[in-house]
C-alpha cells in the first residue's frame, strides 16, 4: 500500500474554527453566521501533531501560534478570493504575513477600493500595476525566454511579485535579464532584476535509496495518492519518468508504470499502480505519522507549506510566488510555485501539503537542507486536470466520484457543478438553480458542493 490506513487527525486543533476571526474579523461578516467557516470546510483540524511539530521547528512558532496560524490562512485565501472577485480589473494581489496571525493584505490599483478591501479585515495596499498586466508582460517575457535558451540560462527565475507589484527576474547576468526583457518588448517599469547566484535543478538522485525507483534504478518521491476511475496511482514530477517506464516501490516490490509525463514546458506525471497498492487519503509526515489530506484548495502568497520526501523527509517553509517560470538546463517549465522548504536529490515528486490541503509535486530547486535553499512546486490542481485524476481525499470512497474526464451523474440538483472536476479561482458553475463564482482554485468533491462551501464559492 502507498501508506497504511491510520487515523491522523489532531484533536488539539479541534477548536481552530474559532480563532480566524484573530487579524480576520472584519471578514466574519461576508458569510452566513450558520455558515461552515474556512477553517470547517478546508479541515485545518486535520493537522496531526507531527505538522504542528514541524511548523514550530521551522517556521519559530510554539502550538498554540501553529494552530492560529493555519486557522488564519484558511479565512485569508477565503477572504482574498471574495475581494478578487469585488476589485475585478483593479486587483493587484493578495498575501498574508505574519508569525502567527497571518494578517491579509489585499493590492488594487484604485484608491477608491480602499473601503472596500478593509471592511472584509484585510489591509490595503493600493499599486500601480494590476495583476493581470503583470501576468500579461511575464507571459510575453516566458516567451523571450523560449526563444533565447542561453538568455534563459543565465536568468533562470522570473516570477511576478505581488508584494513588490513587479515583475521579477533572478540572473546570475543581469545583461541577459535586459536582453530578454528587450526582446519582450517590456516596459522597464514593470520590472526588478536581482542578482542571484540561484541555479535550480531538478531534485532526482540515480544512486537509490527509498520511496519508489524508476527502471530498477533511479529514485523519486510519491507525490499523493489518486484514482482515475477504478484505476489507482498516484501523482509526482515528469522528470522522474515518461509513459512506459515501469516502477517499483520503496520495499522493491513492482508497483506500477508511468501513465503520462510532461518536463519541460510542465513537470507533471501519474503511475498507475498494480492492485498490490491501494490509494489512501495521506503523505507521510515526521516520524512516519500520516497526515490526512481532505482537499486541494490552493493556498494564497505568504501561507505555510510543508513537504514530504524520501531523502530529506518532512520540511516546512512559507509560499514565496505563485505562476513563477524556472530555467533549468533540461528546459524551462512554467507555471510552478516557489518557497523557502528546503529539498535534496532523490526528494522530486513528493508532497506539498498546506494544513490538509494539497499543493504540488515536488519539481526542484537550489540549495539543500543543511544550509537552507529555494524549491519550486509544480502544483497539483493543473497536474489532476490535465490527466482526468481524482485526488484521494478522506471523503473519496474507491471510484468515487469517478473520472472526471466523465461528465456522468454529477449527483446535484439541475446545475453544472460536478465533483472531480477541477475549478480555477473566477470560474463560474450553477447549482440548485443559482449561479455560483469559484473564489479558490480546488478540486471539487461530495460535500463541497456550492452552497455548502462559502470559503470556495460565492453567489453570483
Amino acid at each position: 500500500m502507498l501508506q497504511p490506513h491510520a487515523r491522523a487527525v489532531g484533536a488539539a486543533l479541534a477548536a481552530t474554527g474559532a480563532l480566524i476571526l484573530t487579524g480576520l474579523s472584519g471578514s466574519a461578516g461576508a458569510t452566513p453566521s450558520a455558515a461552515p467557516s474556512a477553517a470547517e470546510t478546508l479541515r485545518t483540524d486535520a493537522a496531526p501533531p507531527a505538522l504542528l511539530r514541524a511548523l514550530q521547528r521551522d517556521l519559530g512558532l510554539d502550538a498554540r501560534q501553529a494552530e492560529r496560524r493555519l486557522a488564519n490562512e484558511a479565512e485569508a485565501g477565503a477572504t482574498a478570493g471574495r475581494l478578487r472577485v469585488a476589485l475585478g480589473a483593479d486587483f493587484a494581489g493578495a498575501w498574508v504575513g505574519g508569525a502567527e496571525s497571518q494578517r491579509l493584505t489585499v493590492a488594487t490599483t484604485d484608491a477608491a477600493d480602499v473601503r472596500r478591501i478593509e471592511a472584509q479585515g484585510a489591509d490595503a495596499a493600493v499599486v500601480r500595476h494590476s495583476l493581470a498586466e503583470l501576468e500579461a508582460a511575464k507571459t510575453a517575457l516566458d516567451r523571450a525566454a523560449a526563444a533565447r535558451p542561453s538568455a534563459a540560462a543565465d536568468a533562470p527565475v522570473r516570477y511576478v511579485d505581488v508584494r513588490g507589484n513587479t515583475l521579477t527576474v533572478l540572473a546570475a547576468r543581469p545583461s541577459a535579464a535586459r536582453s530578454l526583457l528587450a526582446a519582450a518588448g517590456i516596459d522597464g517599469a514593470l520590472v526588478h532584476v536581482r542578482a542571484s547566484a540561484e541555479t535550480p535543478r531538478p531534485l532526482y538522485d540515480l544512486r537509490g535509496g527509498d520511496a519508489y525507483y524508476m527502471n530498477g534504478s533511479g529514485r523519486c518521491s510519491v507525490g499523493f495518492p489518486i484514482t482515475r476511475g477504478t484505476q489507482q496511482g498516484f501523482a509526482t514530477a515528469g522528470h522522474c519518468g515518461r509513459a512506459g517506464t515501469t516502477t517499483t516501490g520503496y520495499n522493491q516490490v513492482a508497483q506500477g508504470s508511468f501513465q503520462a509525463s510532461s518536463f519541460p514546458g510542465r513537470d507533471m506525471a501519474w503511475v498507475a499502480t498494480n492492485s498490490n497498492w491501494t490509494a489512501t487519503p495521506y503523505v507521510k509526515g515526521a516520524g512516519g505519522q500520516n497526515v490526512l489530506v481532505t482537499g486541494s484548495a490552493q493556498a494564497p502568497v505568504g501561507s505555510s507549506v510543508c513537504r514530504s520526501g524520501s531523502t530529506t523527509g518532512w520540511h516546512c517553509g512559507t509560499i514565496q510566488q505563485l505562476n513563477t517560470s524556472v530555467t533549468y538546463p533540461e528546459g524551462t517549465i512554467t507555471g510552478v510555485t516557489r518557497t523557502s522548504v528546503c529539498a535534496e536529490p532523490g526528494d522530486s515528486g513528493g508532497s506539498y501539503i498546506s494544513g490538509s490541503q494539497a499543493q504540488g509535486v515536488t519539481s526542484g530547486g537550489s540549495g539543500n537542507c543543511s544550509t537552507g535553499g529555494t524549491t519550486y512546486f509544480q502544483p497539483l490542481n493543473p497536474l489532476l486536470q490535465s490527466y482526468g485524476l481524482t485526488l484521494k481525499t478522506n471523503a473519496s470512497g474507491p471510484g468515487d466520484p469517478g473520472d472526471p474526464g466523465d461528465p456522468g451523474d454529477p449527483g446535484e440538483p439541475g446545475g453544472t457543478w460536478a465533483a472531480g472536476t477541477v475549478y480555477q479561482a473566477g470560474a463560474t458553475v450553477t447549482y440548485g438553480g443559482a449561479t455560483y463564482r469559484c473564489l479558490q482554485t480546488h478540486q471539487a468533491q461530495a460535500g463541497w458542493e456550492p452552497p455548502n462551501t462559502p470559503a470556495l464559492w460565492q453567489r453570483a
